[in-house]
């Protein structure tokens, strides 16, 4: 049975769509089978593995979510990508509605989690990237995830709205998941020469101990170039800091879930 991860921050810039692209491709490359869900109305998951334009015979994200009945079968909305064992439901701007549209509509919360128990037998790990907001695409997201991942910019607003986020969880437990927990909090973008960088980071290791992760992410140009190619930074330059970063982070996983199990 696969593992579930949102990969969520309501702040943006924080390098949630980074993350999940490059975790989810270097997953694949270790022979894990690995989904991304597209949920931003932005599109750039989508854009960042080559998919922009493209979608599957059902469409994208934004159909699976309105319909007016919940659909159960969610194989006819995912596509390929370059990598053999990376696979994608895409999302492109018609999502934008979706956050009023899902208003009216039965189990409005529980759509992406009825879809995703479709298919979890298929993969090693599922990954949602959210939008930079805590409306009900991302709760659709908490809902049907196992864990969060969590990506955090080394900077001082960023731990305010990690404290929204955590208070978020808690009353999705407490309501509709009750299982859902913390995957990790990822340090990404940051830079060792800074003071802020390394006092948030240390505030960050003291307040939630082991969920950090070991792999921190650093300010590489690479990663910033890798999504105009489409590409994963690990197919776009491998021997890059930021590939042998997400890299490590996916070794580290894995590791976790083995320990866990």
């Amino acid at each position: 049975m696969s593992r579930v991860i949102a990969i969520a921050n309501q702040k943006g810039g924080v390098g949630k769509t980074t993350t999940s692209i490059n975790l989810a491709a270097s997953l694949a490359l270790a022979d894990q089978r690995v989904l991304l869900i597209d949920i931003d109305p932005q599109g750039n998951l989508t854009s960042g593995v080559g998919q922009k334009g493209k979608t599957s015979p059902g469409w994208t994200i934004y159909e699976v979510l309105v319909t007016s009945e919940p659909i159960a079968d969610f194989t006819p909305f995912i596509i390929p990508t370059p990598l053999d064992r990376l696979e994608l439901v895409p999302a492109d701007r018609s999502l934008t509605g979706a956050e009023i549209e899902l208003v009216p509509l039965p189990q409005r919360e529980q759509r992406l989690r009825l879809l995703v128990s479709g298919v979890r037998s298929r993969y090693d790990y599922i990954f949602i990237d959210c939008p930079p907001s805590l409306g009900l695409l991302t709760l659709n997201a908490l809902v049907a995830a196992d864990t969060v991942l969590i990506p955090l910019h080394c900077e001082y607003f960023a731990l305010e709205g990690l404290a929204d986020l955590v208070s978020t969880m808690r009353r999705v437990r407490a309501a509709l998941n009750p299982t859902l927990d913390i995957e990790g909090v990822l340090l990404t973008m940051f830079d060792e020469r800074t003071n802020l960088g390394q006092q948030v980071a240390t505030d960050v290791r003291g307040f939630f101990k082991d969920k950090v992760f070991r792999t921190v992410i650093p300010r590489n140009v690479r990663l910033g170039e890798a999504p105009s190619h489409g590409l994963p930074v690990i197919l776009y330059d491998v021997k890059s800091r930021g590939a042998e970063a997400y890299l490590a982070l996916a070794r580290e996983v894995m590791e976790r879930r083995a320990t866990a199990a």
